[in-house]
């Protein structure tokens, strides 16, 4: 396995990044009264992935707190996955959208399970 020098080199982040973006850009189409709703949550969750990437790179140090953070991160995207589905539920997006979005998320998650199982290979690789 190759050393990542940044937490922005991991592809789970550069993915959750994407997601973020085209999840942002479907919301804007929302209705206004879902703003405080619906629309607030999906995009803070689906940025709070990435966020929690970024801060697993500081604590893997600790490989229990590395974990506990991936284990974040991967309650973020089920969250999200459920946001998805709601707005799909709604009618705000079509369900080749939401396909799309979901997909992506559920390759989020898969790998974010892949680093938890493999915490020690990238705990180990600190400089």
């Amino acid at each position: 396995m190759e050393y990542v020098k940044s937490f922005k080199d991991l592809e789970v982040y550069k993915l959750s990044r994407q997601l973020s973006k085209e999840i942002f850009e479907v919301s804007k189409k929302f209705p206004k009264e879902e703003m405080y709703s619906l629309t607030d949550q999906i995009r803070r969750l689906s940025r709070s992935i990435g966020a929690q990437i970024a801060e697993v790179r500081a604590k893997r140090k600790y490989p229990k707190h590395f974990v506990s953070k991936l284990s974040d991160a991967d309650g973020e995207q089920l969250e999200t996955q459920h946001w998805i589905e709601t707005a799909l539920d709604c009618e705000y997006v079509t369900k080749e959208i939401a396909n799309d979005l979901l997909n992506k998320n559920a390759s989020a998650g898969k790998m974010l399970n892949s680093m938890m199982n493999k915490a020690s290979s990238f705990c180990n690789k600190i400089q």
